[in-house]
């Protein structure tokens, strides 16, 4: 159906969001690492949007710059004055005129619908609906406009305050998306008017004109916690939690293993791979991949980075944006890795910093091991070879090499390159004096003596 049929989007995102008491605008905070405007974007095209009008404010050019970064090829349409949904649906009345088969509304500040309901409303226009509208089973009605069924059939859309007692008993409530047939969707939007208390066009009131009409109208139904919208930080965090539990669902079912689900948190594109074992306490952030049985301890946080087949991270592990750990390679409790390749079999175990490098197969790094990579005002690169071990507390300072097997005694600053196989010292003597403390403390303790006589 849909590959057939020609489909245009319209994004409303022109809304001030005041209550959200941000400088921000309302459709650009996250939820799983994505803006909410960003999610409805990709349902949209994922359920086979041609065409992706988004409709903002004048005063609010950062959301469609936005836009057209999260969906190259988005049009953008201006609403001017904020005078209600069908006025900023009429925004892109150039859109409506092309004469699409299908034309879908939706809310850039209602992030959770799937591409799937997307779809099903596109299916009902299909079936011959001239309007189909999206509704919820409500836990609590109040405040919602009410589905009026006849015969299964929409017959109309009251808002709470207009309800009669039998009509405020209905707990089929409106979600606010509706789809329209294509060949009508101007002709009904442009017909809807304002004589309400105000003065705004709503898009509620596309039912009321099509029934005029004698034209057919749909009512479907998604869960509640789908089409949840948000308008303020609490309902924001509600958001965030109802992403993360699908995330944790598709996850697991995808064949990973969570010990504590409920204590991690994913990105919108987090990609884990099957006998995954992701323990308590660990977060995600944007572009992060884990191969298959990768083990991912406690407490750590991932962000940018590639996990490759059975390799560990953590507990306390901080991969931060360009990690890469290769096969079997290991990132220990405390270590943080920054735009650094890890290759197969290394190891990063403990208390350690490494940040633009590259650590060869099977090398040993040791606890404390600094790559001191920037000197104030640029990044210099560390390499060090395969089967390379560096001691413990070494610093290495980029740019330099270390070569494949070769071994930097502890404690050592490195400052030039280190040959394949050779041994790199680079710290003071050590000078022992004998007696030298006992005759200290002796000269303290007298001192102090001294001191304390009246």
């Amino acid at each position: 159906m849909q590959s057939v049929r020609s489909c245009l989007a319209i994004l409303l995102a022109a809304g001030e969001g005041t209550r959200m008491k941000s400088q921000r605008p309302k459709v650009l905070h996250e939820v799983g690492g994505r803006p909410l405007l960003g999610h409805a974007l990709a349902a949209l095209a994922e359920a086979g949007a041609d065409s992706v009008v988004v409709v903002v404010g004048p005063d609010r050019p950062e959301v469609a710059q936005a836009a057209q970064s999260l969906l190259p090829g988005v049009q953008i349409a201006l609403q001017n004055e904020r005078r209600g949904t069908a006025h900023a649906a009429l925004a892109a009345r150039e859109a409506l005129a092309r004469g699409y088969d299908d034309v879908i509304i939706a809310f850039a500040d209602t992030p959770l619908v799937r591409s799937e309901t997307f779809g099903m409303l596109r299916a009902a226009l299909a079936e011959g609906a001239a309007v189909a509208a999206l509704g919820f089973e409500a836990r609590d009605p109040t405040g919602y406009g009410r589905f009026v069924l006849r015969e299964s059939s929409l017959d109309a859309i009251v808002e709470h305050k207009d309800a009669t007692p039998e009509q405020r008993a209905i707990t089929l409530c409106n979600a606010g998306l509706m789809a329209l047939d294509g060949r009508q969707a101007l002709s009904l939007l442009e017909a809807i008017g304002n004589a309400n208390a105000q003065a705004e066009f709503y898009l509620t009131d596309a039912v009321a004109v099509a029934r005029s009409r004698g034209l057919a109208m749909r009512a479907l139904e998604a869960p509640e916690s789908e089409v949840q919208g948000v308008n303020d930080r609490i309902q924001l965090a509600s958001a965030e939690a109802e992403f993360q539990r699908r995330k944790r669902l598709s996850v697991m079912a995808g064949g990973a293993t969570l010990t504590a689900p409920e204590t991690v948190f994913f990105s919108h594109d987090t990609q884990i791979g099957r006998d995954v074992l992701i323990e308590p306490h660990v977060v995600f952030g944007p572009g992060v991949s884990v191969a298959d049985g990768a083990v991912i301890h406690a407490f750590s946080h991932l962000e940018g980075a590639e996990v490759g087949p059975a390799a560990t991270v953590g507990p306390y592990g901080r991969l931060r944006p360009g990690a890469r750990l290769a096969e079997k390679a290991k990132v220990g409790n405390f270590v943080e890795i920054k735009s650094a390749e890890i290759g197969a079999g290394a190891k990063v175990s403990h208390l350690t910093y490494i940040g633009d490098a590259t650590v060869g197969a099977d090398a040993n790094i040791g606890a404390g091991t600094i790559t001191c990579n920037y000197d104030g005002f640029f990044k210099y690169r560390t390499t060090i070879g395969a089967g390379a071990f560096v001691g413990s507390n070494s610093s290495l300072v980029a740019p330099v090499t270390i070569g494949a097997g070769a071994i930097v005694g502890s404690g050592s600053v490195v400052t030039e390159d280190v040959a394949a196989d050779a041994l790199a010292l680079g710290r003071g003597r050590q000078i022992a004096k004998e007696g030298w403390a006992k005759g200290f403390r002796e000269a303290a303790l007298a001192r102090k003596a001294a001191a304390q006589k009246p």
